[in-house]
């Protein structure tokens, strides 16, 4: 990833990810991401689902998606906006409150999105949206009819100027502190499943790819 004045890291630069394969790992395993916007002047950060096409573009395209008269999805075209990924991996406890830390892996890209008009595109995108959750899951659904995607916009962002960082490892505590009588570690963080609920209307089986993917968020099996 070819640095710019807002992906440039000043602080800590040794965690910076330079490789864009850092960054399609990040969304890969990501669910959520935080999208900002200025509207009437302030701005605005909303938690949202995304999906993902490498093969859209030459690095990539972010989806995005939301009522057609959404005030973020309206005003986001007409500016550049921030999303952010971020993985909490760990709670990293030290010596010294000062060197309490957290291990993260956090992708922020910049850019202005297009509002998607093509059919095809932005039916793509849609299932990119469903699938990232739970693979396979749009060919096991009922597709958008013409109103529901009347609702709806999407959204596309270029994957083009990202950076991503990342802390891993041990805390860093002061050599003085290290005679110290408190114990210092991590705390392993993950996202777990468990084990899917079936909707009280439904009478079906658990289909396999919501088996596979609450298996692959460390549900029992």
């Amino acid at each position: 990833m070819q640095p710019t004045a807002r992906t440039s890291l000043r602080r800590e630069k040794q965690r910076a990810a330079t490789e864009r394969a850092a960054l399609y790992d990040v969304l890969a395993e990501g669910m959520f991401c935080h999208l900002g916007v200025v509207m009437d002047g302030v701005p605005v950060v909303l938690p949202t689902a995304y999906g993902v096409d490498l093969d859209r573009g030459p690095d990539g395209t972010l989806y995005l998606h939301g009522s057609v008269a959404a005030r973020s999805v309206v005003a986001a075209p007409e500016q550049t906006v921030c999303v952010t990924v971020t993985h909490a991996d760990g709670l990293v406890l030290a010596r010294s409150a000062f060197h309490h830390s957290v291990n993260y892996r956090s992708a922020v890209i910049f850019g202005v999105p297009r509002l998607v008009t093509d059919a095809e595109e932005k039916l793509q995108g849609l299932n990119r949206i469903v699938d990232h959750l739970v693979p396979g899951r749009s060919s096991g659904t009922r597709a958008p009819n013409r109103k529901e995607l009347a609702k709806t916009s999407v959204l596309a962002l270029a994957l083009t100027e990202a950076s991503v960082k990342t802390r891993t490892g041990e805390a860093n505590d002061e050599p003085d502190d290290l005679d110290l009588p408190h114990w210092t570690g991590v705390v392993p963080l993950r996202v777990v499943a468990d084990e899917p609920i079936t909707n009280s209307d439904c009478d079906l089986l658990v289909p396999a790819h919501v088996r596979t993917r609450a298996s692959q968020l460390g549900a029992p099996s």
